[in-house]
């Protein structure tokens, strides 16, 4: 049993909790850097909003204030109500107003506690002419904005005007409604973490059925298959993929048992004859002839057993790639010519016709000859097996375009469609009833299959049973090279072998 350190510590690892984790912290990020645009956002806002209500109350005191001999005079209609309440918040609040050489000639109560300007100070803000905007706290450090610059009185000349507003309150708003948003943001992140579980779960779902079918997979179970979800995205086609290997894992063992039990019988046949064959001869056996004849039997035996074994050798070479081809110009047609000859003795011994016709003798292909040999070989053999005497098989090579066509026709007993889409797999035998029970170990079309692919070609079949078979196989033909790339390859071999480079 799992301690709870382990448990954790797989919880921590697993990929669920991953996926949850980095959807919280994405989350946490995105609020938090919202939450900093929204501040920058709002306080830009609130200070635009400010100024232009200082602005205004700047527009109003040049409207209402009159300087006179450096006294600034308030002229405002008395039964006005409206322009009265305007000059005393403006007197009220952040005000003063100051001589050239920064006397002060009015002042506010509430500006005095804001630290007014220096004489210095006033003498270089009416020197620079300029609108000048302030931040300052008071003495109990409530801030406030301030809007300074130069006006003046009727003779040109120059004073320095200053009006302010407490803006404490619009931090207030700012710093309220993101204390709000802070203490949200905690909440916000638990209930994306709770939402980025189940969506994890959900995703994942199909990756744990995955696992289970994995587990319950067995060499006598190998056929699992997962439903696909339907939504064709990235775990449909995790699932398309299991599903794939699940099948070609079944197929391989099944191909695999069967060829178990072929082998063991093709295998104990022989070895059976040959124990019997000797223990005849050494039992029974008084002459030199007898002895012999019993030697020749189980040889002849032993040569069956070494073309099996030979066979299942050059098989397992040939996938897994370590049977060379030896690719060079071949002429087909004399290949093909030379091999039914040779099957033209088997061929009558069996009763059967067997002929060709060469529509296309100058077909070149870029091949391997001794490949091209046990293709047509296969081919020829497995067609004088299958057909009974009095049969009829035709070899005949075309060409269509690029390609070269070799076709064995035969009248022999034909193959079921059920076993068609089969008969090139590896150890694969279709057992007609009225043949022999063992006809080999089915090699020869995966031979024949391995070797047109290697070639780059393609093999088609077409059978039907009682009437015969034909093996369509096609393969690119080869054109030679022209006198001018002829002599360019020429040409380049020497210069990389004299250590020059031609020109293109």
């Amino acid at each position: 049993m799992k301690s709870p350190v382990q448990r954790f510590s797989r919880l921590f690892r697993a990929l669920r909790f991953r996926l949850a984790l980095s959807y919280v912290l994405f989350f946490a990020v995105f609020l938090i850097g919202v939450g900093f645009v929204t501040k920058g956002i709002l306080t830009s806002v609130i200070n635009r909003e400010i100024r232009g209500v200082l602005e205004e109350e700047w527009g109003s005191v040049k409207g209402f204030m009159r300087i006179e001999d450096q006294k600034p005079s308030w002229s405002f209609e008395d039964y006005d109500p409206e322009e009265k309440e305007i000059v005393d918040r403006i007197r009220k609040g952040a005000y003063m107003v100051a001589a050239r050489n920064g006397e002060v000639l009015e002042i506010s109560e509430t500006y005095k506690t804001l630290s007014p300007e220096k004489p210095k100070d006033v003498e270089a803000a009416i020197a620079r002419g300029q609108a000048i905007w302030i931040d300052r706290l008071d003495d109990y450090g409530f801030p406030y904005k301030l809007r300074a610059g130069v006006v003046f009185d009727k003779k040109r000349q120059p004073y320095y005007l200053v009006v302010g507003k407490p803006v404490f309150e619009y931090q207030n708003t700012i710093n309220n409604f993101f204390r709000y948003y802070a203490l949200s943001i905690p909440i916000g992140l638990v209930l994306s973490g709770l939402l980025g579980w189940l969506v994890a779960s959900r995703a994942l779902l199909p990756l744990n059925h995955v696992s289970q079918a994995t587990q319950k997979m067995t060499s006598s179970n190998l056929s699992a298959q997962i439903e696909r979800r339907g939504a064709d995205d990235e775990l449909d086609q995790v699932i398309d993929s299991f599903n794939s290997m699940s099948q070609r894992l079944h197929q391989s063992f099944e191909q695999i048992r069967q060829f178990s039990t072929d082998v063991s019988h093709e295998l104990r046949t022989p070895l059976t004859a040959i124990r019997g064959q000797l223990e005849v001869a050494l039992f029974t056996a008084t002459t030199t002839e007898e002895y012999k004849d019993a030697m020749v039997n189980a040889l002849q035996d032993v040569e069956q057993l070494s073309n099996i074994v030979r066979a299942l050798l050059l098989l397992s070479q040939a996938e897994s790639g370590q049977l060379a081809l030896n690719l060079v110009p071949l002429e087909i047609a004399e290949i093909v010519d030379d091999i039914v000859d040779q099957f033209q003795i088997l061929a009558e011994e069996e009763k059967i016709t067997l002929t060709t016709n060469l529509r296309a003798p100058d077909a070149t292909i870029r091949a391997d000859r001794t490949q091209i040999g046990r293709l047509v070989t296969n081919l020829l053999s497995n067609a004088i097996k299958y057909s009974p005497g009095g049969g009829h098989i035709d070899v005949i090579l075309d060409t269509a375009d690029d390609i070269v066509v070799l076709s064995v026709e035969d009248t022999g007993v034909g193959i079921p469609a059920e076993n068609l889409p089969h008969i090139f797999d590896r150890f694969y035998r279709v057992r007609p009833a009225h043949t022999q029970p063992t006809q080999g170990l089915g090699l020869g079309l995966s031979f024949v299959a391995w070797i047109v692919k290697a070639h780059e070609g393609s093999i088609a079949v077409e059978s039907e049973p009682g009437k015969g078979t034909k093996f369509t196989v096609t393969l690119p033909l080869y054109s030679a090279p022209s006198e001018t790339q002829r002599n360019r390859v020429l040409f380049v071999d020497q210069a990389e072998g004299s250590g020059k480079v031609p020109h293109a």
